[in-house]
């Protein structure tokens, strides 16, 4: 609390004028971000652009405000606030599942992804799988950078899921990206 009050220039006493004790400044905090987050998200898909598209700038998006994080604020969450973070944790799944779910019925609706796909099941799964990239017990930080994590499970997810058009959409954005 000390070193948030330094660096704004404030004494603590102000800041536990609006914050009842450090656990609430930090959920505030934190939901801040997810809402930032989701909104962000909320805006791309608004764009309509077809779902590997989607999947791309929503990485692209998510990977510039958390600024390849190293020092993994989910882990530090589940680790010293385990009640925020199952909240956090909640609310990113039922965004993440509808946000998933509604890209995954526009894939298979516009022919990009096969039409075979078990939508619940692959909205569920790649959830699961980006939690997972973030668990340092997993993949440590000092030997996977979180965009090289971001960008080979988004390609191993679309492999999997994409018709003949999509591999030649999901194609053509990597060769864009290489150049």
């Amino acid at each position: 609390m000390d070193d948030i009050a330094n660096e704004m220039g404030i004494s603590k006493k102000t800041i536990y004028q609006h914050f009842q004790n450090k656990t609430k400044l930090v959920e505030a905090t934190a939901m801040h971000v997810f809402n930032c987050i989701s909104h962000g998200i909320d805006c791309i898909c608004e764009l309509d652009k077809n779902p590997i598209e989607e999947i791309y700038e929503i990485k692209r998006f998510v990977m510039l405000n958390l600024k390849d994080e190293k020092s993994s604020p989910q882990y530090q969450l589940q680790k010293y606030y385990p009640k925020i973070y199952a909240s956090l944790k909640r609310k990113q799944f039922e965004k993440m599942l509808g946000c998933v779910t509604r890209n995954l019925e526009r894939g298979v609706t516009q022919e990009f992804y096969r039409d075979s796909i078990d939508i619940d099941f692959i909205a569920r799964f790649y959830f699961n799988g980006m939690i997972s990239l973030k668990d340092q017990d997993i993949f440590p930080h000092e030997t996977y950078a979180m965009q090289n994590l971001m960008e080979n499970y988004i390609e191993y997810h679309l492999r999997a899921i994409c018709s003949a058009k999509g591999l030649e959409t999901l194609i053509q954005i990597q060769i864009n990206q290489n150049n």
